[in-house]
């Protein structure tokens, strides 16, 4: 009998949501990994999530199919090129066209409806406040705010079976330290995909945000990153 709390981890498949689900795991949770299907331009993301679940040998992974190109506005799932090249003072200007309308929210309205249904008070998700993103669904009060209303819009929250908490285990890490964090959990990060814009076989584009600040990480680890690159630059200082 497993007699672990239950959790629902979103994992993505990259470096982030992969770290965090290693984090539930070693804090003594029964993970169960969501993972989203939700018209991005690539689905490679979806390989490295599936590879990320079966090496940590979980028990459940669902993937959840929408589609938010009915709604575009974004470079995951528009026809809007994906910004490559910057500098992070450009990254730290403004929010990015690779924020996709309200996607966390989204996320974690359905984490919120599997946690019910599995007795589950308890969300991880590998959002990070210091990733020169912008995006204004990776913030604390943002998390803060979705946890309060989430406390008030079930039926096992109303009636005192469920008070949920979001963990956010990166919120105030660095991609440095998120990797150190994860390489002492044991995490394989070359089977992770973190890129906005992968080649069609499945290598990371090396110039996006995501690619740049992940080297930036490793480098700052003193650690080469194991994933695939179509070009590997020098990280940014």
């Amino acid at each position: 009998m497993n007699d672990k709390p239950k959790a629902v981890v979103l994992l993505s498949g990259g470096l982030d949501s992969t770290t965090a689900l290693a984090i539930a795991l070693s804090e003594g949770f029964d993970a169960h990994a969501l993972t989203f299907r939700y018209g991005q331009r690539h689905e490679h993301e979806l390989d490295a999530a599936k590879r990320v679940a079966e090496r940590f040998g979980l028990k459940q992974h669902v993937i959840a199919h929408l589609d938010l190109r009915l709604f575009g506005g974004s470079a995951l799932t528009d026809d809007i090129d994906v910004p490559k090249g910057r500098s992070l003072e450009e990254m730290g200007d403004g929010i990015p066209v690779t924020y996709v309308p309200a996607r966390n929210t989204i996320f974690l309205s359905y984490a919120l409806a599997w946690a019910e249904v599995l007795g589950s008070s308890d969300v991880f998700i590998g959002v990070n406040a210091l990733d020169y993103s912008g995006y204004p669904d990776c913030r604390p009060e943002y998390i803060q705010a979705y946890q309060t209303m989430a406390n008030l819009a079930t039926k096992a929250g109303v009636e005192g079976r469920q008070r949920l908490h979001i963990h956010t285990p990166l919120i105030d890490l660095t991609k440095a330290q998120i990797i150190q964090r994860g390489l002492a959990l044991g995490v394989e990060y070359g089977l992770t995909l973190t890129c906005y814009d992968p080649s069609p076989e499945g290598e990371a584009c090396g110039l996006c945000d995501a690619c740049l600040l992940r080297l930036k990480g490793f480098a700052e680890s003193g650690l080469s990153d194991p994933a695939r690159y179509r070009v590997r630059p020098a990280a940014i200082a």
